[in-house]
């Protein structure tokens, strides 16, 4: 044991004092709150002047829908002024030309501009001249007191949703917020699975390479030196994400302060304050102790199969094909998480979140919704007996491998290591 835990200091120091790795740590965060929050920000700022935006309106009813905005400007003219408008010195963004039929009526609804038309006006145009549409059917069946029955009709529900337990008990919760913790939190488990698994890969090829193996396999055994590898890193990236959780917690109060301050300033929750809400709705507790098992669990699943395709290559080009198996299952549990939000107690769901090699991200977007106990219970124990299987059959993997040079090994020669003593 004493020289497990040496590997396991020797893999975790050399790779947290690198400045690689103290550079990323202190980065991260602050990318990925730029990521979040600067489309947020620069999406709030309006420009100084309003975009200048003729309307050429051949039936007379429907230039009035459109309203002005903090972008646009719109004015009247006479489709008569149409090319004195097209021109460059007209100041004009844009054209929105209605064109009558014969009767007077509606025809159609042409947007021209000298460069591509905005998205947004497109959006805006489309959905006041059919609102207007809508409208003018109404009037012409005659109803009396129509402004006031569709005044009335479009009056919005805001629908709240509530939870009760086995004693009858309600209580308040946020489908939102959980939806959202549910998605980080398999997201989290989705990339330290993917990025420190590979590393475990890397290290053991490295060693490989550079024939230090075969001066540590004289002191160790192939298996403590495996499981010394994986441990070390599966503790350097727990450090890593605890400290991204920290800056990352500090980050988003902040930033949300100051995004979310205009809302503040009317009397309605911040962001943090409403997300905070509805954290203290969810069972907190018990999702992070399934956080920490499943986390854990998955790692060391896929850990240990990436450290035995790290043994079994000689060359990173032949990793590949042992690889693509692996890459394709996590993405399918990743997708499988996704498409989970919105039934978390259907048969994929369900599913899903029992399969080993799916369950920790799966099961991790289910537990914000509440998820009988006797499936986490059933979930982890499958986890982490697959874990220790999995560890089991990759370590007589690695022992044979770990010391083969000059040969590309094959899934069937693979199999026939395993039946090594």
């Amino acid at each position: 044991m004493d020289k497990v835990w040496i590997i396991i200091k020797r893999e975790f120091l050399r790779r947290v004092q690198k400045k690689s790795f103290i550079l990323l740590t202190v980065a991260i965060p602050f990318l990925m709150a730029a990521i979040v929050f600067l489309p947020l920000w620069l999406s709030g700022l309006n420009a100084d002047e309003q975009e200048r935006v003729a309307v050429c309106d051949a039936t007379g009813e429907y230039a009035a829908a459109l309203q002005d905005t903090d972008r646009f400007h719109f004015f009247t003219a006479p489709a008569s002024e149409l090319p004195a408008l097209r021109s460059d010195t007209a100041g004009v963004s844009a054209v929105v030309l209605i064109q009558a039929d014969s009767l007077g009526s509606l025809r159609s609804v042409e947007i021209g501009s000298r460069e591509q038309v905005s998205g947004e006006l497109v959006r805006y145009v489309e959905t006041l001249i059919s609102a207007q549409v809508r409208l003018n059917k109404l009037r012409a069946s005659g109803i009396d007191n129509l402004d006031a029955i569709i005044a009335d009709v479009q009056q919005g529900v805001s629908v709240q949703t509530l939870k009760w337990d086995e004693n009858g008990a309600v209580s308040e919760t946020s489908t939102d917020v959980a939806s959202m913790v549910g998605l980080i939190l398999s997201l989290l488990v989705y990339m330290f699975v993917l990025t420190y698994g590979s590393m475990v890969m890397q290290g053991v090829m490295e060693e490989k390479t550079n024939r230090i193996v075969e001066l540590m396999v004289s002191s160790v055994k192939p298996f403590q030196l495996m499981i010394g590898k994986i441990v070390g890193i599966a503790l350097v990236g727990l450090v890593q994400f605890a400290i991204w959780a920290l800056m990352g917690v500090l980050i988003v109060w902040g930033a949300s302060v100051y995004v979310g301050g205009g809302a503040a300033a009317v009397g309605e929750p911040s962001f943090v304050e409403a997300l905070l809400q509805g954290l203290t709705q969810l069972p907190v507790g018990e999702i992070l102790v399934m956080f920490l098992l499943l986390f854990v669990g998955g790692y060391l699943l896929y850990a240990a199969f990436f450290a035995a395709i790290g043994a079994s290559v000689n060359e990173p080009s032949d990793s590949s094909q042992f690889l693509m198996p692996v890459m394709l299952i996590m993405v399918f549990a990743l997708y499988a998480g996704l498409y989970s939000i919105e039934n978390t107690n259907g048969p994929q769901a369900f599913w899903c979140s029992l399969i080993p090699f799916t369950s920790p991200i799966v099961m991790m977007v289910r537990l914000p919704f509440g998820v009988p106990l006797w499936q986490e219970v059933l979930s982890v124990a499958i986890l982490w007996l697959s874990a220790l299987l999995l560890t089991w059959l990759s370590a007589k993997i690695y022992r044979v491998g770990i010391l083969m040079y000059g040969k590309k090994p094959t899934f069937r020669e693979m199999m026939r290591w395993l039946r090594f003593k």
